[in-house]
């Protein structure tokens, strides 16, 4: 559902939506009714524009997938620094095979519905859109070509030989990076914040999130849903689209 007001009722109108539609399997987005449609897309990969967190799955093949999936669970939920986290988690990727990170890519890495129908059509209406992730470089460039992206930024894992090193390339990219990339992005291409759209699930995306014109929570961790300007919580990626006025008949699916 796409509710547009004028923008001082902005907040007024979204609370009353949140208690009303609380119980009822609706996406809602209150937004101005001027400047809809974005010239900037900023996305999260893990969770957001894939289905997987790319350091689990690698943790599965180093048979730490447990201990992993735990820390990721809890960076993303906001209870751990992130850097500290990455680098606990990476430490215990150390001697996985290189081959292992396209395996990992082969059998676990899938477009999220609607990722690739959502980039391409922005794209294809003139916005740059853009993946940044705190996971890696590795991921980040296949899916980047696989959805449409115009470029991707992402963390670099230290290769040691034909194996991983267990260590993560600094500076690490994480909740300021990405704020400093919307922010970057937006200046390159002579738009205001206003003009931008984000979209994540965790807490590193929560800055973006809340500075972008439109900051979307999609299947978000609590502290980001309760922060962004809008949740998507059932449909899938094109409701962003539906956000910003496309019909399905804009939608390029090819």
């Amino acid at each position: 559902m796409d509710l547009l007001v004028e923008a001082e009722a902005l907040g007024p109108v979204r609370a009353a939506a949140a208690e009303v539609l609380a119980a009822l399997p609706v996406d809602v987005c209150v937004q101005p009714w001027v400047g809809r449609r974005k010239r900037l897309l900023i996305a999260d990969m893990d969770s957001t524009i894939i289905g997987c967190e790319c350091i689990d799955e690698l943790a599965d093949f180093a048979g730490v997938k447990a201990q992993v999936s735990e820390i990721t669970e809890r960076a993303m939920r906001g209870e751990l620094d992130f850097e500290a986290a990455l680098r606990e988690r990476v430490a215990m990727l150390k001697g996985l095979p290189l081959a292992d990170l396209q395996r990992a890519y082969d059998e676990r890495v899938v477009l999220n519905p609607g990722a690739r129908t959502l980039v391409r059509t922005m794209a294809e209406s003139g916005a740059r859109c853009v993946l940044v992730s705190g996971g890696f470089t590795f991921f980040t460039s296949r899916v980047a070509e696989a959805a449409g992206f115009h470029a991707q930024r992402a963390n670099t894992l230290i290769e040691a030989g034909s194996a991983l090193a267990g260590l993560v390339g600094t500076p690490i990219l994480g909740r300021e990076a990405k704020l400093v990339a919307l922010r970057e992005e937006a200046l390159a291409i002579g738009v205001d914040l206003a003009a931008t759209l984000a979209v994540g699930d965790g807490a590193n995306d929560l800055a973006m999130v809340e500075a972008a014109g439109l900051g979307v929570a999609y299947r978000a961790k609590p502290v980001v849903a309760a922060q962004a300007h809008a949740k998507v919580d059932h449909a899938d990626l094109t409701a962003l689209l539906y956000f910003q006025g496309y019909g399905a008949q804009d939608f390029v699916t090819d």
